[in-house]
């Protein structure tokens, strides 16, 4: 963190805020800079020109900006209003609540973060900043799980209160603190009440195995919920196999193909899912066996563009994967035995 940089382009009465400063004296990597000064435009344009990256506005009501890196670093300049004891005040959590001086060692702490990074506590600034912004509601669960820190019982209380307002922030907002949390955080949400308000549940995690899917832990605990999130296409494919997934009939090598041919490449998550780990071991064996090239390709049938093609060159697939073929002479004489049965 430069802050020669930062207090060129932000002026004297300018301040390291929030995150930054926590993970600094958690002695965490630091990719998130907020720096609270008098003129936030000016300062972002003024640091983008001197050490490049883009200038966006961040919230217009707020006016704040952001100086954003292609790499996914972030410097934010949001506006200093009154003194920084006034800003530190309208935060979420007293470790979020620390500030620095640019070009100065020492720390503003009016809230009493720094005891409370110390004792490892996630303690709410005030009674009301769940209502304030109810993000903070998911959010106090991801610190406690990212950061390994505890919830103090007064803030617990307050996120049980106000658990109720869980859905109300935009859903990109509320995925984007879902992506984040581990099993142990889907589980601390359940239990304060925030994750049935999304139209989630933990106890789901109890009954499927491990996966490593990034979103896995998001679909097993939101299930159908999950749909109404703003989610990639991927993952919406994805969440749909889950979902809708059923395991293979056997585990001889044709049951395996027709299970990959409708799962694949989430096909070992799906097994995870559905507790169903007894054929994991056929499915890395089919993957293994997976050939580099087709037997056939469309233009060797000899026939009219159309599904027909698709249909007979998955059947030439599906006969090669259980054995009963392995040339290109054998399956054009399994097309031409096929078609001339439809005929």
């Amino acid at each position: 963190m430069d802050d020669a940089a930062l207090l060129a382009a932000a002026g004297e009465e300018a301040y390291l805020v929030g995150g930054a400063i926590r993970d600094e004296l958690l002695g965490r990597p630091v990719f998130d800079v907020d720096v609270a000064c008098r003129e936030p435009e000016a300062a972002a344009r003024a640091y983008a020109d001197a050490q490049g990256g883009a200038v966006v506005p961040l919230s217009e009501r707020h006016g704040a900006w952001r100086v954003a890196y292609r790499d996914g670093r972030t410097v934010d300049f949001t506006p200093l209003q009154g003194g920084i004891a006034d800003d530190l005040a309208t935060r979420d959590f007293t470790v979020n609540a620390i500030a620095r001086r640019l070009g100065s060692a020492d720390h503003v702490d009016p809230l009493g973060g720094v005891p409370d990074l110390e004792s490892r506590t996630l303690r709410a600034v005030s009674d009301e900043v769940f209502r304030a912004d109810p993000l903070r509601l998911l959010r106090a669960v991801r610190l406690e799980d990212e950061l390994g820190l505890g919830i103090d019982s007064e803030t617990e209380a307050l996120v049980r209160r106000d658990a109720s307002l869980a859905g109300a922030p935009a859903g990109e907002r509320i995925l984007g603190e879902l992506q984040r949390l581990t099993a142990a955080g889907f589980r601390r949400a359940g239990e304060l009440g925030v994750l049935a308000e999304l139209g989630g549940s933990a106890d789901r995690l109890d009954q499927v195995d491990p996966a490593d899917h990034p979103d896995y832990l998001l679909v097993v605990c939101l299930g159908e919920a999950v749909r109404g999130l703003p989610i990639s296409n991927d993952t919406r494919r994805f969440a749909s196999t889950l979902l809708s997934g059923a395991p293979p009939a056997d585990a001889s090598p044709r049951s395996i193909h027709r299970f990959r041919r409708v799962t694949e490449p989430w096909a070992l998550e799906l097994l995870a899912y559905l507790r169903a780990g007894e054929y994991a071991d056929a499915v890395r064996e089919a993957r293994d066996r997976d050939p580099a090239e087709p037997l056939l390709r469309g233009d060797d049938l000899g026939l009219e563009p159309g599904p027909e093609i698709g249909r007979l060159l998955e059947l030439v697939e599906e006969e090669r994967a259980a054995g009963t073929i392995s040339t290109p002479e054998e399956a054009l004489a399994l097309v031409r035995e096929e078609l001339k049965r439809q005929s």
